[in-house]
């Protein structure tokens, strides 16, 4: 099956080039797609340099909005001839460099058909983080409350979706709630979702104000995706009870 690769990237001129090449060449892979999320740095230019199709945007929309962009850009690139219709989807880190090659073991269920969603599960990283789980707590409950299914890393960003899965999981939900919410969707739509094993390592966010305020961000887009699927699925219960025969 074949593939196309989108990078979300904010202020990763040191790392993308490299995360670009694991990937670029790799058989299957059609198109490499950087959206470059209001950096202020060169991460466009380097991203462009090494051949990627860069969508740029002016300021930071967060993580959700940058995925979707890049599913833009392969909507127009499937219009121009340039991408083969139903491609698959693989969700990249911009700052896993050479480990990025590892994701590519994400697409195999999805060309087999054996998932429509794979997510990684990463080894232990060689930094220790700065945080103390609250934030990955707070996705595995809600989302075994909601599906019943229980994910080991929810928060994990890199996922191969098939078609079907992106219909599902699409508009994504907002910020870093995006992973929570897209495993939800894709797993209340009746699709499979599987984990897999992959040998990658990213920057660990670590212990200062930035950290904090960017875990704090997490909490409440995770606890915002969360919510609003359980507001819908009460909202459908009802409506499914009042549309029943008496």
């Amino acid at each position: 099956m074949s593939v196309a690769v989108v990078i979300p990237a904010k202020d990763e001129a040191a790392r993308i080039a490299a995360t670009i090449r694991a990937v670029r060449d790799a058989s299957g892979v059609e198109a490499v797609v950087v959206v470059d999320d209001g950096s202020t740095d060169d991460t466009a230019r380097v991203a462009a340099a090494e051949g990627a199709d860069v969508v740029r945007h002016t300021r930071n929309h967060g993580k959700a909005d940058a995925l979707m962009s890049g599913l833009g850009r392969l909507a127009a690139l499937r219009r121009l001839g340039r991408l083969t219709p139903g491609v698959a989807v693989l969700f990249v880190d911009a700052d896993l460099e050479e480990s990025a090659a590892a994701a590519l073991a994400l697409v195999r269920p999805v060309a087999d058909g054996t998932a429509h969603l794979t997510i990684a599960v990463l080894p232990p990283q060689r930094e220790a983080g700065g945080g103390h789980g609250l934030v990955v707590r707070l996705a595995r409950r809600g989302v075994e409350a909601l599906t019943g299914w229980v994910p080991t890393q929810p928060l994990s960003g890199m996922r191969c979706l098939s078609p079907a899965a992106v219909t599902a999981a699409t508009p994504f939900a907002r910020g870093w709630g995006v992973e929570v919410g897209m495993t939800v969707d894709v797993l209340l739509a009746g699709l499979t979702v599987r984990e897999v094993p992959c040998e990658l390592h990213h920057r660990v966010t670590g212990t200062d104000w930035r950290a904090q305020l960017h875990r704090a961000a997490q909490l409440r887009d995770v606890a915002l995706a969360l919510g609003v699927r359980r507001l819908r699925r009460r909202r459908l219960g009802r409506s499914h009870r009042q549309g029943a025969p008496g």
